[in-house]
């Protein structure tokens, strides 16, 4: 991640904080003199969802072998501040390592479990289905039979006779 710098006036930054006490520690105006005279002031807005951060096994392996070398006083620390990380990543992948699995040194991404459809599910949907193609059916019958009464009525012929015609 890159952070942005916003380059400010320090004669107008020191007469914005006075009285005022800020969260980021600036407290003078020798504070706010960085290079050349002008006030450095980070980017201090806040990303909305933080990410979670995954590692190669490529990246984990250096990161083991140049905490390994790391023998003076202070080196260790400094490896980690520069990247970021934590004494208990360290402890976690060297467990990980011991352990000689190459899977556990790569990350993981997280998604939820893939399910297996149920077959009476299916069962069901397919029965549904089939239902709702013979009631389409049905509704088409009915409207030829409401047909066939009313035709037979408007001629005045028996419906009974019409069948037997048929026959």
């Amino acid at each position: 991640m890159e952070k942005k710098i916003m380059v400010m006036n320090p004669n107008q930054a020191v007469e914005e904080m006075r009285g005022i006490r800020r969260e980021t520690g600036i407290f003078s105006t020798a504070a706010l003199r960085g290079i050349r005279g002008k006030a450095i002031v980070p980017d201090s807005e806040v990303p909305e969802k933080a990410a979670r951060r995954s590692y190669t096994a490529e990246y984990k392996r250096r990161i083991l072998r140049e905490a390994e070398v790391c023998k003076e006083q202070g080196q260790l620390g400094a490896l980690l501040r520069r990247e970021g990380l934590y004494s208990s990543n360290l402890t976690v992948w060297r467990r990980q390592a011991e352990r000689g699995t190459l899977d556990a040194l790569s990350s993981k991404k997280r998604v939820p479990k893939a399910r297996r459809p149920d077959p009476s599910v299916r069962l069901i949907a397919e029965q549904e289905k089939e239902i709702q193609k013979l009631q389409a059916r049905l509704r088409k019958a009915e409207l030829i039979i409401e047909a066939q009464k009313k035709i037979a009525e408007i001629f005045q012929f028996p419906l009974d006779q019409q069948e037997e015609e048929n026959l």
